[in-house]
């Protein structure tokens, strides 16, 4: 797919004229994380990506807040009614502070692997510049299988810690992350929730997902074995499978 640059956004864009669907990527997610969502419901949906601006946003705006009103600004440009926000990881954040701004906006909420609640992150040695070795196995360690981490995903993740620049941005978002729990505030989020969660991610561990599951009042939770951090990019199939069941039902309820 052909990344779109309009105004100050860049994203992807199926053809698709049913819901939209919004993904959000996570803090070294790239659009390629989405490939196969946008495979399965790109022809009966609108599929959207819009590539958040982690590494040119001002500094002085950088962090959770920064991001999500750049969501709300990109929602406004598309013209966008309501939304089905699906976030991975960091994007899992965004998409519940972006519900609990903009409930009228919200059709449903996809989870998977989100921060909110709690997170490993990337340890206390990160990061380590220069070290490709070291960033290969971080990288492998957001998968149940490491092979899920391609050269290309890994040659990513090196180059963004190895420019000073974007290092301390990474840094900076991740920080925003941890200084901004929801625990006490996503019970407000009334909308439905598919939570679709990796039974072996070491990242946000099963228990996140369970918390989230106490806490948000219109939720259903599904762990997919054999899986880490990425279900999305690890089981595409298993995880598209959950998400067609949940907007079949959203969408026979409607009806």
């Amino acid at each position: 797919m052909i990344i779109k640059e309009e105004d100050k956004y860049k994203y992807l864009e199926s053809d698709g004229q049913g819901d939209v669907i919004l993904l959000l990527h996570g803090l070294f997610g790239a659009l390629s994380n989405f490939q196969w969502l946008f495979e399965r419901f790109g022809n009966n949906y609108k599929v959207v990506s819009p590539i958040l601006p982690i590494m040119e946003m001002p500094l002085k705006k950088l962090g959770l807040m920064g991001l999500v009103k750049y969501v709300e600004e990109f929602v406004e440009y598309k013209g966008f009614d309501k939304v089905h926000v699906l976030g991975n990881s960091l994007g899992g954040h965004l998409a519940q502070l972006y519900a609990l701004s903009n409930p009228e906006k919200i059709s449903s909420l996809i989870l998977t692997g989100s921060s909110g609640l709690f997170e490993n992150a990337m340890g206390s040695s990160f990061p380590k510049r220069g070290d490709y070795d070291f960033i290969k196995r971080k990288a492998q360690s957001v998968f149940y299988d490491p092979a899920t981490a391609t050269d290309e995903l890994v040659d990513e993740v090196f180059n963004t810690v190895n420019d000073r620049s974007k290092a301390i941005r990474v840094v900076i978002t991740a920080k925003s992350a941890v200084r901004n729990n929801l625990e006490d505030k996503i019970g407000q989020i009334n909308a439905p929730v598919l939570l679709v969660w990796g039974q072996q991610d070491d990242i946000t561990p099963p228990f996140v997902a369970e918390k989230f599951m106490e806490l948000l009042p219109n939720a259903k939770l599904y762990f997919i074995d054999k899986c880490g951090h990425a279900p999305m990019m690890e089981r595409p199939n298993l995880f598209n499978d959950h998400l067609d069941k949940f907007l079949s039902d959203l969408n026979s309820k409607a009806d």
